[in-house]
């Protein structure tokens, strides 16, 4: 079972392949945003088809284009070096660590052939599989094999704390992306009312980045710290740790520090008082009205904190996956979702709604 599980990391980690899906990403990317548009509009009433259309699309369309430059500036702003995509240089680092490989080695007529694919395309489960039976057994094999698709290696204390930083800035970009294009829709299709939205959006694009980004790699990197202080190797051990810190910090704790700060911060500042004024008093249900309940579909936005965990413990080919998954938190901030008004039964009629005040 381990080794079957060992393949396919292997398969999924080919540079070739993680390559050429960070490729295909920003295609992907514009064609469900564009599919999501064509939904969105299909479900709004008659007559409002057309600014639904036009806010989804520019919401969509400023969060994309943040969640695809991220990468590149979030590994700028910790120090890292960016590196475009090339295939090219992949297939021919190819060639010549399989060249050198077949020239030192006696190998039979189906690795050799395995081995001359390798060079220029992407090898299936099976053909990974048989090259780790075959050639991997041997230490220049296994050699090989690491080379040809690196292990994951476990990352340092100081390691940590950067790759928190550069996912935590990875998934900012598209929550305030998400709201900078939800204020400009409204700008366009609701001029007179357009600053009454920007509080929602703001609390939103909060309880997003807190609860469903930011805490969640806090907790991933405690823990990880942890497993790093007590020199725990195992990668499955750190794994679950990262997990478990995920759940304490994210899954548990981020949405009260999401509203938390919310009813502290933002909603004084737009209603131009302080909610704790001495000579107010306070209906406690009052208060905590408009706070954001956690959804199924929350809980769900938790699988880019798997992906986080994948990414940390060294796997490669999950994090080109990220700027699609943050995306769906820079959409929900864009236009301002909040699930306090209990009359709304979902997400969608309140999207709708906006417009049928126009």
């Amino acid at each position: 079972m381990l080794n079957k599980i060992k393949t396919v990391g292997k398969y999924l980690d080919q540079p070739l392949l993680v390559g050429k899906f960070s490729k295909v990403v920003p295609a992907s990317l514009a064609g469900l945003s564009a599919l999501y548009t064509v939904h969105e509009t299909s479900k709004a009433p008659k007559g409002k088809k057309k600014k639904v259309a036009v806010n989804t699309a520019m919401v969509l369309g400023a969060t994309s284009l943040a969640a695809l430059a991220a990468p590149k500036i979030a590994a700028k702003a910790v120090g890292r070096p960016y590196e475009k995509v090339n295939l090219e240089k992949i297939k021919q680092g190819n060639t010549v660590l399989v060249e050198n490989f077949i020239n030192q080695n006696k190998l039979g007529e189906k690795p050799k052939r395995i081995l001359e694919k390798a060079k220029t395309e992407v090898l299936n489960i099976k053909e990974i599989g048989f090259l780790q039976k075959t050639i991997g057994k041997t230490e220049k094999g296994k050699a090989f094999m690491d080379a040809f698709v690196p292990e994951p290696q476990n990352i340092t204390a100081g390691e940590i704390v950067k790759d928190m930083g550069r996912l935590s800035i990875l998934g900012a970009l598209p929550v305030a992306g998400g709201i900078a294009g939800g204020v400009a829709a409204d700008v366009v299709l609701d001029k007179p009312h357009w600053k009454k939205k920007i509080p929602n959006k703001i609390k939103e694009g909060i309880y997003q980045y807190l609860a469903n980004i930011f805490l969640c790699n806090v907790g991933a990197a405690a823990a990880l710290g942890v497993m790093e202080t007590a020199k725990v190797k195992s990668k499955s051990a750190r794994a679950l740790a990262m997990v478990g810190g995920i759940l304490v910090t994210g899954v548990i704790g981020g949405s009260s520090i999401a509203n938390f700060i919310s009813r502290k911060f933002v909603n004084p500042l737009f209603d131009g008082k302080s909610h704790h004024d001495k000579h107010e008093k306070i209906n406690p249900k009052e208060k905590h009205k408009d706070d954001r309940k956690p959804e199924l579909l929350d809980i769900c936005l938790h699988t880019d904190d798997i992906a986080t965990v994948a990414v940390m413990s060294g796997l490669k080919w999950i994090e080109p996956a990220l700027p699609i998954l943050y995306t769906i938190s820079g959409y929900r901030a864009g236009i301002g979702y909040r699930n306090a008004d209990k009359k709304a039964e979902h997400h969608h009629k309140q999207h709708h709604k906006v417009f049928s005040e126009v």
